[in-house]
């Protein structure tokens, strides 16, 4: 069964074709910066490497030029569209109507267009994906893994919102939380490098979206991100954690719309807003070069992060690894540093030699003396998809 995994982020869109069960990846690739006039595009087989850096205005011009490639008569990977049997979404936002993977009707596009008001910059371009593979692959099965069906384990005491209650149980408004799909894969990967399946573990997502879970016996039980993608850690565009008082205020001071504020929110604030830039690996190379701005922006995304890392080691009631993924958490060893700085009273012990990696694999960076394992675990959000989707159709 050949599978094809589109994974559409906010700015970026991975994608990779696997032939199940034995896991074989045919092609990967990824495009990034999209929305930009230098957006990069690769495309990847055992053959050849392509790099292209063009203007990739939205998802669906970047969906159709990754279609053109896996079809193309030199470099492509498949000489017909009928060879696609499945293709796996990733969904960000299931609400309360999907806890599990689903193949995709009209009915499921529709809830997923009816939940794009809370995940604005990932759902519409989920959707869009959904939408534009159905029409190039229109034999193939296409199926749905949301982010937020892996926090469904998540306890009323955490999930609910000390808001009246009506709100909860008549228009559902609570914690989700997202990212579920890495999250899920990550943690997998640490318990069995831990050998032990009663486990504690703080799982740390970093790319241009971030968000941190904590995990109990493999399951989630809290979550930095809630009913949307835009609270929790400071982000490439989305602020995180905000007083929600700031939101009337600026209302009410600038005479902003409500759109025009969720539009600061998601689109201009987190690094952005402080530095200018959203790509880490540009925040950082201003800040070697002494701007104060991008030194200052770094701290607080790395303090935000540790403030989480306490709150959930409470939480959890001890802790035995956490795990960085992710662009940023995978790429980025400074970061990291920051991160796990003065920690010791937790456990916490990193390797700075160690640290100054970008694994292909699960790696260790903590001290051999540190109680809790500094694990790097690439993730493999395409993978697991895979996975669920065949699944789907064994039961």
């Amino acid at each position: 069964m050949q599978v094809l995994i589109l994974n559409s982020g906010s700015s970026s869109l991975k994608f990779q074709l696997i032939s199940m069960p034995e896991e074989t990846i045919l092609c990967s690739g990824l495009i990034e910066r999209i929305g930009f006039d230098d957006a990069k595009f690769k495309f990847k087989t055992d053959k050849d490497t392509i790099e292209i850096v063009e203007a990739i205005p939205n998802h669906k011009v970047g969906l159709e030029l990754v279609s053109q490639q896996l079809l193309d008569k030199d470099t492509g990977i498949i000489k017909s569209a009928d060879a696609i049997d499945v293709v796996g979404h990733r969904v960000v936002h299931g609400g309360k109507h999907f806890s599990k993977t689903t193949e995709i009707t009209q009915a499921t596009k529709e809830k997923i267009k009816a939940l794009s008001s809370l995940a604005p910059l990932h759902n519409p371009a989920n959707l869009e994906g959904i939408e534009v593979a159905e029409a190039i692959f229109p034999k193939a099965k296409q199926v749905a893994v949301f982010d937020t069906a892996f926090h469904h384990s998540i306890p009323e005491y955490a999930y609910k919102y000390a808001i009246p209650n009506e709100y909860l149980e008549e228009h559902h408004i609570r914690l989700y939380g997202f990212h579920g799909t890495s999250h899920k894969y990550v943690s997998e990967k640490a318990i069995e490098y831990l050998g032990k399946e009663n486990s504690k573990i703080i799982t740390v997502h970093l790319g241009n979206g971030c968000s941190m879970t904590a995990i109990k016996d493999g399951k989630s039980i809290d979550h930095t991100l809630g009913f949307s993608p835009v609270g929790g850690l400071i982000m490439g565009t989305r602020s995180g954690d905000i007083d929600p008082s700031i939101i009337f205020h600026m209302a009410k001071r600038f005479n902003f719309s409500l759109d025009e504020i969720n539009t600061i929110l998601q689109k201009k604030s987190g690094m952005l807003g402080l530095t200018g830039h959203s790509d880490l690996r540009e925040i950082e190379a201003k800040a070697q070069n002494g701007d104060k701005n991008s030194q200052l922006a770094l701290y607080m995304n790395a303090y935000r992060i540790k403030k989480y890392i306490g709150g959930y080691a409470a939480v959890l009631n001890g802790l035995d690894a956490i795990v960085f993924t992710a662009g940023i958490g995978e790429n980025s060893p400074s970061m990291r540093e920051r991160i796990c700085e003065d920690l010791d009273y937790l456990g916490i012990s990193l390797d700075v030699e160690k640290n100054q990696v970008r694994p292909d694999k699960l790696t260790v960076v903590s001290t051999d003396a540190s109680k809790v394992k500094v694990l790097v675990i690439p993730t493999n959000e395409e993978l697991e998809i895979a996975k669920q989707s065949v699944e789907l159709f064994k039961n």
